[in-house]
């Protein structure tokens, strides 16, 4: 099938996109929450060293604020090629229903790329402390850790959204970017 599709964003895909699409929407995915319980060891940290960036855990009652970007159907094999590279550490590709923030609403199927607990990288939850500790010691092939966590602060903060995680652990590293 060469359909085009929906992607929805909530990590660096939500300020860093680096492929093509033909519309981009801020979203909800709702029953979902983020968190910061995947190792990166390709991107925020290294091999023995990890950083730690987020995935979603299922959280009936939850809403998960991010970008949703529609694939062209003549470029959906690239780019999902692209995201499927991008996002090798652990993470697959699962069917969400996506709800738009803004202009009109409106709903729509998609795809969102998930690291859940049966990946070697899954680093699961831990004291938000212990968290921040680990951002301000990791660095990868991206970049500093802790440039991730105030980014996508950032970027959730420029689309209206509420996330209580992120936001927390980001004043816990505020000032070290």
């Amino acid at each position: 099938m060469n359909d085009g599709v929906w992607i929805f964003g909530y990590g660096s895909l939500v300020w860093r996109p680096d492929f093509a699409y033909a519309a981009s929407r801020p979203a909800l995915i709702d029953g979902w929450a983020r968190r910061f319980w995947q190792g990166s060891t390709d991107h925020r940290g290294v091999p023995g060293a990890p950083g730690r960036v987020v995935t979603l855990i299922e959280a009936p009652g939850a809403a998960c604020w991010g970008m949703a970007y529609r694939i062209a159907g003549g470029d959906r094999n690239s780019v999902l090629a692209k995201l499927d590279y991008r996002e090798k550490g652990g993470y697959r590709l699962a069917e969400v229903s996506i709800r738009f923030a803004s202009p009109d609403g409106g709903a729509a199927d998609g795809l969102v790329y998930v690291a859940t607990e049966e990946n070697p990288n899954y680093l699961g939850p831990a004291e938000l402390a212990d968290i921040a500790a680990q951002v301000r010691a990791s660095r990868g092939p991206s970049g500093h850790n802790v440039e991730y966590v105030l980014r996508l602060a950032g970027a959730l903060r420029a689309l209206g959204a509420e996330d209580d995680h992120v936001f927390a652990l980001e004043v816990l590293l505020a000032g070290e970017s």
